[in-house]
């Protein structure tokens, strides 16, 4: 990702059609908003799975694997995205195998947790040995809806499409996985192969939404629409339609909220996140409410 340009100022006023048109008059506004919507998209459906499946603290750990591998891509002069999905997609494959050996010791959690704590430091360590401009690393923490090119977009989208389509591949057998492993494997379902065939998707789309809102609220993605919708639907194809627009509508008013405030996307993005899954947990505890008295009636 190129260096931040300034940001214009905009004023929002009541009328939508202006507003949206001052929107887009921007070029490097209209790549944020088509890189956020592959990436919108593609965490919508990915971090479904992932909360299914209570990965999300491995999702936690590969996002901030992507931070030493950002720093680490400036500390050598090499483009940032290499850095996050060079780093998130080896993290994943590293992780796969010694994650299944410590589930059975039951310290996975430990494995994970410690593998986390030393990204953190080696990325501090890379940031302390760049002394050039670094596009702030609050941007690589937090994100930056700035400097997005073309060539980024377009690369954001070969990556997400290859992402879901191996994810529609192997989404069947995953799904039953997902449910029950143990009678998967007995089924004769590959559960080994499919975990870390998805951590590798995984990583990948981690690596993807972390140039939108930073390594530290990838989550604002990649969970909160999912969980949200898993919240409101548990059928599968209602909860992943759910999950993508959840997160399309967070993601486009997170980054025209932070077009036309001094406040940084990853800010919003998360707000409206939040705000999200608590409507879905009001929602599904009214919808609770209702059957009971429905029963007792």
């Amino acid at each position: 990702m190129s260096a931040p340009a300034a940001v214009p100022a905009a004023r929002l006023s009541l009328d939508v059609l202006v507003d949206v048109r001052e929107l887009v008059a921007y070029p490097f506004m209209v790549h944020a908003l088509e890189a956020g919507t592959i990436v919108a998209v593609t965490a919508g459906v990915v971090g479904w799975f992932m909360v299914l499946r209570r990965q999300a603290f491995a999702g936690h750990t590969l996002a901030v694997v992507g931070f030493p591998g950002a720093a680490g891509a400036a500390y050598l002069g090499l483009p940032l995205g290499v850095g996050y999905f060079g780093a998130c997609v080896a993290a994943a494959l590293a992780i796969a195998p010694a994650r299944q050996r410590a589930r059975w010791r039951g310290d996975e959690p430990a494995l994970i947790g410690t593998l986390q704590a030393f990204a953190l430091a080696a990325g501090v360590v890379f940031v302390g040995l760049y002394h050039g401009f670094l596009g702030g690393v609050t941007a690589l923490l937090f994100g930056s809806f700035l400097g997005v090119t073309s060539a980024e977009v377009l690369a954001l989208g070969a990556v997400g499409a290859a992402s879901l389509a191996l994810l529609a591949a192997i989404g069947r057998p995953l799904w039953f996985a997902s449910l029950d492993e143990a009678v998967a494997a007995a089924r004769g379902v590959s559960v080994r192969l499919l975990g870390a065939a998805y951590l590798v998707v995984l990583g990948a789309t981690v690596a993807e939404v972390s140039q939108v809102t930073g390594s530290l609220l990838v989550f604002a993605l990649l969970v909160m629409p999912a969980a949200a919708a898993q919240r409101l639907s548990a059928r599968p194809a209602v909860g992943l339609a759910l999950s993508v627009g959840i997160g399309l509508a967070v993601t486009w008013l997170g980054l025209a909220a932070a077009f036309f405030s001094a406040y940084p996307a990853g800010f919003f993005l998360t707000s409206f996140g939040f705000g999200a899954y608590l409507a879905a947990l009001a929602a599904a505890h009214a919808r609770s409410r209702r059957a009971g008295a429905e029963a007792r009636a």
